[in-house]
């Protein structure tokens, strides 16, 4: 028994190979597509912190994560969705809490996702006449698209 350890010819892993493979973002990684997840999978994978999540089920009455013992939530594939585009209109978008309650109400996740699509809708085409009007147009997309990246999550 000589020369050899307590542990026998185990050898500790290295604290990197553990960081590797552990960790909360890699249960994520292997859970299902269609797992429930829970507030802080939500929150990290979205980069919206939990409590915002936790406002926006008082706003939206469509986000109903279950509720197990002790008030833990888990999210659905669809909650997960909604939570996802919520987060597109109000933060990328530009639209306030109500406007995004407003297009709920009216056509659920389908009707947001047909805002969505007119928002991206080609502009038309002005007159040739219109060259000053088209000039200020150009300039006040590119502030729009500096603000919104200004305003998008890191």
């Amino acid at each position: 028994m000589s020369g050899m350890s307590v542990l026998g010819d185990i050898t500790p892993t290295p604290p990197e190979a553990l960081s590797e493979g552990g960790g909360p973002e890699a249960a994520t990684r292997r859970k299902s597509p269609n797992a429930f997840r829970t507030i802080s999978e939500v929150a990290e994978d979205l980069h919206i912190p939990q409590h915002v999540l936790r406002f926006w089920e008082t706003k939206f009455p469509q986000l109903k994560p279950l509720k197990r013992g002790g008030g833990r939530r888990y999210y659905r594939p669809e909650d997960i969705t909604l939570l996802r585009r919520i987060g597109d209109l109000l933060y990328t978008q530009g639209y306030t809490i109500k406007g995004v309650q407003r297009l709920l109400r009216e056509g659920g996740l389908e009707g947001v996702e047909a805002a969505s699509e007119a928002d991206e809708a080609p502009m038309p085409e002005l007159p040739p006449e219109g060259s000053e009007l088209r000039a200020c147009l150009d300039e006040l997309e590119l502030i729009a698209a500096a603000l919104k990246a200004l305003s998008a999550p890191r």
